[in-house]
């Protein structure tokens, strides 16, 4: 097993930089996850790591071990990529087998390997056939066991349930975080899939532009996102947002957020740096917003509504944006009704607009 520290680790294509200067320090059998939307460099720091792209200037250190300049396969790594990668005209006991047959090793030493990792990942009664004869769960499983028989210090897992149905993808979550707490392997795992990052991770590293924008426990980021592009980016449904002006109330004290439309929302609580005639933009997640409420923070037209079972989201505009508000009750409101909101103080996030940063 091994720790990973990156200082300054940037790449640059010709006069293009698109990954500036990420540093992170990974434990030793730690689960992170890298998070962000498409083309935010997140794969580009895996591959560098994985020594799949040069590194264009800083430090990689795998295990104490500079490893900037080191080839793929002295990095004591294994990769599972989002396509399989299997041959087809192997069977699933050749593929597991083709890395230590690549590197000489004697049958007798990998056999007992590629039994325990068969059996770890319910392959057993699979070794025997082709690809083309597996399902697609069952292929990647395939692929994770050709990564451990490897006995890697350090797993790389890149978008590897994008090819999987829903149902598939849930699965093979699961099993793949079970495979963690066994091996107790360093795993860094690539996602756009925020999902995947919060319920998988034991700490989530959240990219925007080729930086890194906040860092930590999945459950911290939620409830504290460090920013806009944070607070917008985990959480389904997303936290909903109003942006105004922060005013004095107009009738009693405290104060109030005043928005572009003309309306008005009440804050219970506000930071002891407010000033009034800042602009803000307040954010609150749909599950913490309280309905029919008897002294409301503000109201909404519903103009949607969306049971799932379990919960109904209600969908309307609150200062010009669509908001949701989530609620577990059997909703008996209908499009065209107004319903009375409240946002709980201690479930406000309040930022600066201009700057996107957290104020409270």
């Amino acid at each position: 097993m091994a720790a990973v520290q990156l200082s300054g680790i940037f790449k640059r294509y010709g006069d293009t930089q698109v990954v500036h200067g990420i540093d992170l320090h990974i434990d030793d059998g730690e689960f992170v996850v890298l998070v962000g939307p498409s083309g935010c460099g997140k794969s580009t720091l895996m591959r560098m790591v994985a020594g799949l792209e040069e590194i264009s200037g800083g430090d990689l250190m795998i295990g104490g071990t500079r490893a900037n300049t080191l080839a793929p396969q002295q990095r004591n790594i294994s990769m599972v990529f989002q396509s399989y990668a299997l041959y087809p005209h192997l069977s699933v006991y050749e593929n597991i087998a083709f890395g230590p047959r690549i590197r000489k090793e004697s049958s007798a030493s990998f056999k007992p390997r590629i039994e325990a990792a068969a059996k770890m990942l319910n392959l057993g009664g699979y070794l025997d056939r082709l690809p083309r004869a597996l399902s697609g769960g069952q292929r990647q499983r395939v692929a994770m066991g050709r990564a451990v028989v490897r006995e890697p210090s350090l797993f790389l897992f890149d978008e590897p349930l994008s090819n999987l149905d829903a149902k598939l993808r849930v699965q093979m979550r699961t099993e793949i975080k079970a495979l963690h707490q066994r091996l107790k392997n360093t795993v860094i795992y690539v996602t756009h899939d925020q999902i995947e990052a919060m319920t998988m991770a034991d700490r989530i590293v959240v990219m925007n532009a080729g930086r890194i924008e906040q860092v930590g426990r999945p459950l911290d980021l939620y409830d504290r996102p460090a920013n806009l592009f944070v607070a917008s980016f985990l959480g389904s449904p997303s936290m909903n947002f109003a942006e105004g002006v922060l005013v004095n109330r107009t009738e009693g004290q405290g104060f109030a957020l005043k928005l572009t439309d003309g309306g008005e929302i009440v804050l219970e609580g506000t930071p002891a740096s407010a000033v009034v005639g800042a602009k803000i933009t307040l954010g609150v997640r749909p599950e913490h917003i309280e309905t029919m409420a008897d002294k409301p923070d503000t109201t909404m037209e519903v103009e949607v509504v969306e049971p799932t079972g379990a919960e109904t989201h209600l969908y309307g505009k609150i200062g010009g944006n669509t908001w949701c508000v989530t609620t577990r009750q059997r909703s008996k409101v209908e499009p065209g009704q107004r319903v009375t909101l409240r946002l709980p103080a201690e479930h406000i996030h309040l930022f600066d607009t201009e700057s996107g940063r957290r104020l409270v």
